[in-house]
Order: structure tokens, then C-alpha cells, then sequence
């Protein structure tokens, strides 16, 4: 059986690549040579054209939240809208949460 397949983004193309896993293989983005951002199996990418998503992914990939599955199903709750991923950051710093850890709560108290 031929190795599972996830999937790679390159930020700056606003592109997403599927590929075999290989931690010790660093992958190169087939239009602009910059390294692929590893992002998990359980990953959809926004459309090319819609730049408040890929700007929302790109705050997500730099503060370290990745899409892999669960045991239970997907990655679980990702913010789709900077409204959401500013109200987590209020949260952050209101409560001293770890800002990755407020990224991912489904609902703001």
C-alpha cells in the first residue's frame, strides 16, 4: 500500500500540495522554490482569490495550529475570519492564555 498522502502549503503562492510524508525531506514549493509549510491531512484550502482566508491561514500557521486528524475525526475548531482569530487574541491577553491555545476554542467566554 503506497504511503498516505497530507498536505503542504506555500504562503506566498497561495498554493496547497498533497504528498507522502517524509519528516527527514524538506519540500520545495514547484512554482516559487520557497520551503512548504507542513499542515496536516485534514486540511482544505481556501481559493486562491480569497485573500482574507489565506491571510487568516497564514496567522494560524505562524502561531504554530496545524490540521491534523483526531481519533474522534477532524482537527477539531479553526478560525475562518480575522474578527474571530482578533476576538482570541483579546482573550489571550485578558486571561494570559497561550495565544495558540485561544486560537482553537470554539467559543470566546
Amino acid at each position: 500500500m503506497p504511503p498516505a498522502k497530507t498536505s503542504y502549503v506555500c504562503l506566498p503562492c497561495r498554493a496547497s500540495y498533497k504528498q507522502p510524508y517524509d519528516r527527514d525531506r524538506p519540500r520545495t514549493c514547484p512554482r516559487c522554490a520557497n520551503p512548504l509549510i507542513h499542515v496536516g491531512s485534514a486540511f482544505a484550502a481556501p481559493r486562491r482569490r480569497d485573500a482574507a482566508a489565506w491571510r487568516t491561514l497564514s496567522v494560524l500557521l505562524h502561531a504554530g495550529v496545524r490540521f491534523h486528524k483526531s481519533c474522534c475525526g477532524g482537527p477539531g475548531y479553526r478560525p475562518r475570519t480575522l474578527r474571530e482569530i482578533r476576538e482570541r487574541m483579546t482573550y489571550a491577553g485578558r486571561t494570559g492564555t497561550p495565544f495558540t491555545e485561544a486560537l482553537v476554542l470554539r467559543d470566546v467566554p
